[in-house]
């Protein structure tokens, strides 16, 4: 994929900052995202604001409209950061990339063989369309 005359590449990591995610995502989580993948509503995708196209945000895809464009929303519903329903449906090319696993980094008190193996079971987890997620989403 070419953007700006530079190859960009196809996976990459990128680092979750904010609680509009919660309880999926949590601040200081880091996502294997790949780029110019296929959305699919439930997915976890990262956008480029569309207000604001040098911030890159992180959201659920929960509907697909008319058009092509996206109907994104945070997975808190406590958190007002801003979504589609504060800025509407974002065009499909403001869709970047799909999440495609998370993982969470190991903190520095983690010592305790039981806090490493707890960390190693719950640090890494794939992130599959959840369509259950879009339907909740879409109720609110």
């Amino acid at each position: 994929m070419v953007e700006n005359g530079r190859l960009r590449k196809r996976f990459e990591v990128v680092e979750v900052t904010g609680a509009s995610m919660v309880p999926t995502l949590l601040n200081g989580d880091r996502l294997l995202v790949r780029y110019g993948a296929a959305v699919r509503p439930g997915d976890v995708v990262v956008l480029r604001h569309p207000f604001q196209q040098d911030l890159l945000v992180v959201k659920r895809a929960v509907e697909r409209r008319p058009g092509g464009s996206w109907w994104v929303l945070g997975d808190n519903p406590y958190n007002e950061t801003g979504d589609s329903t504060v800025y509407g449906p974002v065009p499909a090319d403001l869709v970047l990339a799909t999440a495609v696993l998370r993982f969470r980094p190991r903190e520095d008190d983690q010592r305790s063989l039981r806090a490493r193996l707890s960390w190693a079971l719950s640090a890494l987890r794939p992130l599959l369309a959840d369509s259950s997620a879009s339907s909740r989403l879409r109720a609110r």
